[in-house]
């Protein structure tokens, strides 16, 4: 059966696997059992068009609304979890709480699969293209994927700050559980507080040299300079350097920080401390080595890492490290989201680092994620305007929605850990 035209109202040339159905046949049924049978042991409302339920919630449960179950069924049979994503964009399935939904299957995002399918995982699971491998060749083009897509867009949703991190609230001991919902109002702040805390963990002082590794919009290039320490931040992302350029300007400190586009491997210097803030999750697996190299490479004896990275389960990784996924294909190309074993593995078996420090708070970015969440969601008109179309709001909205779903299942978490190098006569 051939691909077929589906919605006139998605634009085909630049969604064309959202425009069109993949066909249909012995996949797409099996994707219709395995579906169903999954549908049963989830506590949600799970709606066919006609009204009944085939989940396993009951009348309290959130609400999962199946649209064109035809058509989720064929997307999901040629590609899985992506395919499962691109029904949403696509409008043949909706949620009332999308949150809340794909919260529920995160919690399973285990079990999704039946093991003796899991054994098919190597010939059935799509492979990530050679062009979005983490190569220095690479690198440049995916990080301006998504980061380069529009200063105004991403001023739409952060806060003044302009940090796209996970925050931390609260009193800062960075507890799992968070005393009340945070606020709006409270966001800037918790993310100074987050960028603080960093730079107190890897000894950031006045006359410190600091080499950050992702500039961000340049809000810990920023308060590091602010400290009185000389800052060098190296991004790939042109739109990201123009802007950050613009804030140290702004603040007088030009003469204390320099951005650079830069490739880390190319990286050169000495530096008494080397920061960086949800970066690794972009190198890939197969690099992980040279990063972590590099970090020892250019830190200077007594000095100190601060790193902050997103976190999964390491058996998770380690099931799904060589598998492209819809967030890889739609919004972050060619990474890996590491695990705590395998950061301090790489650590110990590629560098003369030591682990001195490692600090979880998940939650804290279950509540960053809703916030930018809510903000885009109240902003739609303002994304219009950019001349980013509906399927990419849809898109976008799930991508902050999943995410959010991660650390609200406990699937992800964020660490920020600090490594040590030590003194030839220590």
């Amino acid at each position: 059966m051939r691909r077929s035209t589906y919605d006139a109202g998605v634009d085909a040339a630049q969604w064309p696997d959202i425009a069109s159905l993949p066909p249909g046949g012995l996949r797409a049924k099996i994707a219709r059992g395995l579906f169903e049978r999954l549908a049963t042991r989830l506590e949600l409302q799970i709606l066919l068009p006609n009204g009944r339920n085939i989940g396993g919630g009951d009348a309290s449960a959130p609400v999962m609304q199946l649209v064109r179950p035809g058509a989720i069924y064929r997307r999901i049979g040629k590609g899985g979890l992506i395919g499962f994503g691109e029904a949403y964009m696509a409008g043949d399935w909706t949620a009332d709480d999308l949150t809340q939904v794909l919260t529920i299957f995160c919690r399973r995002m285990s079990t999704l699969v039946p093991p003796p399918l899991q054994r098919l995982r190597d010939i059935a699971v799509h492979r990530h293209p050679h062009t979005e491998k983490g190569t220095a060749e690479n690198a440049r083009r995916n990080i301006s994927r998504h980061y380069d897509l529009s200063n105004d867009l991403f001023t739409l949703f952060l806060d003044e700050t302009m940090t796209y991190s996970s925050a931390l609230f609260g009193p800062g001991d960075g507890s799992i559980e968070m005393a009340a919902v945070a606020g709006w109002d409270e966001l800037a702040e918790a993310q100074r507080h987050k960028v603080d805390r960093l730079l107190d963990a890897a000894g950031v002082t006045a006359g410190s040299r600091v080499l950050e590794i992702g500039t961000g919009w340049g809000e810990l290039s920023l308060r590091a300079a602010a400290r009185g320490a000389t800052v060098r931040s190296i991004t790939l992302s042109e739109e990201q350097r123009s802007l950050a350029l613009a804030r140290v300007a702004a603040a007088g400190l030009s003469d204390r920080v320099s951005i650079d586009l830069c490739d880390y491997r190319a990286a050169e210097g000495i530096y008494d401390a080397v920061v960086s803030v949800e970066m690794i999750e972009a190198v890939g697996y197969d690099f992980w080595p040279t990063y972590f190299g590099t970090l020892d490479r250019l830190l200077a004896p007594g000095g100190r890492v601060g790193l902050q990275a997103i976190t999964m389960p390491h058996d998770r990784m380690l099931a799904s490290r060589d598998t492209y996924t819809w967030i890889h294909k739609y919004v972050f190309p060619g990474g890996l989201i590491p695990s705590v074993a395998s950061v301090e593995q790489s650590v110990a078996d590629h560098t003369s680092l030591r682990v001195v420090e490692r600090h979880a708070f998940g939650l804290h970015y279950a509540d960053t994620l809703r916030l930018w969440r809510e903000r885009f969601a109240s902003r739609s008109v303002e994304v219009d305007a950019l001349g980013f179309d509906e399927t990419f709001r849809k898109m976008w909205t799930f991508y902050l929605s999943y995410s959010e779903a991660g650390f609200r299942s406990r699937y992800l978490d964020v660490y920020q850990f600090v490594f040590e190098k030590g003194r030839p006569d220590a």
